[in-house]
């Protein structure tokens, strides 16, 4: 008898519930404004991905990524994880500051880019009240660390706990400030390129406002004074309001509408019965 493969992390794993909770793209949106803070990384996304001529293309890959990681099967899981690791192997940048060269792949960038991710899902999906004790939260950050491991970071190298997590953002902040480069990926987050007709007839450029702007008041109190924003508890209060409003109207649709298809495929996949 052969057992449909659950992937790395299962139905039963915290990593489902976040993963697979349709306020997970406005998670993303304040990781990636979030990972903007630092200036390498931002660097490193500048001079290579290509989120200037391709940024839909971009998003989209972060999210396919994320969705094969998270509800692919194991295989499919190490081979996205294979092909991230190859990209950023062959990678490098440079410092605008110094001009010195640095790896994409360099351990310091891939802890940073981990830890604002998990950071943002967890903070985003918990506020906007997907229920969760802070066991859970706890057991979710524990069961990223493997996500951590398959782009090349070593176990013992990634926060585990909150605890961990909030050490390590109170001892890389000195690094942080607002680049020139991050203020102008902040402007083309807000204002993304579309084509004239989906500007002008249809929603699409004051929903995507509205989502990108919630991303950065959901940031951190500390994160949105260097962005220069207001750094209020009333704006916690406001952002996280918003968010759950947002994850209501979402919830409200048909489960063929607001699931990823990566979370569909696993949900049918383990429905089959087992075989010879």
């Amino acid at each position: 008898m052969t057992t449909p493969d659950p992937g790395l992390f299962g139905p039963d794993s915290i990593t489902w519930r976040v993963h697979g909770d349709p306020v997970l793209a406005v998670g993303g949106l304040r990781a990636l404004v979030l990972q903007s803070l630092h200036p390498l990384a931002m660097a490193g996304v500048a001079q290579h991905s290509g989120f200037r001529s391709d940024p839909w293309g971009r998003l989209q890959r972060t999210a396919e990524y994320i969705g094969q990681i998270s509800f692919g099967t194991t295989v499919e899981a190490e081979r996205a994880a294979a092909r991230v690791r190859g990209i950023h192997r062959k990678l490098a940048g440079t410092d605008p500051d110094t001009g010195a060269s640095f790896r994409i792949d360099d351990p310091e960038l891939l802890l940073w880019v981990h830890c604002c991710e998990v950071d943002s899902f967890l903070s985003t999906v918990r506020r906007a009240g997907l229920p969760l004790t802070d066991d859970d939260a706890e057991r979710y950050l524990r069961e990223q660390v493997l996500a951590a491991t398959l782009v090349g970071l070593r176990a013992d190298a990634v926060p585990a706990s909150a605890g961990d997590l909030a050490d390590y953002f109170t001892e890389v902040r000195p690094r942080l400030r607002l680049s020139p480069q991050a203020r102008e990926a902040a402007r083309f987050l807000l204002l993304p390129p579309m084509p004239t007709w989906v500007q002008w007839l249809t929603p699409a450029r004051p929903a995507w406002g509205g989502l990108a702007g919630l991303g950065f008041a959901l940031l951190p109190r500390w994160a949105r004074r260097v962005y220069k924003l207001p750094g209020l508890p009333t704006t916690d209060a406001g952002a996280s309001a918003a968010v759950r409003g947002l994850r209501r109207s979402l919830l409200a649709l048909p489960t063929s509408i607001r699931e990823g298809p990566h979370q569909t495929a696993a949900r049918d996949r383990l429905a089959e019965p087992a075989t010879a």
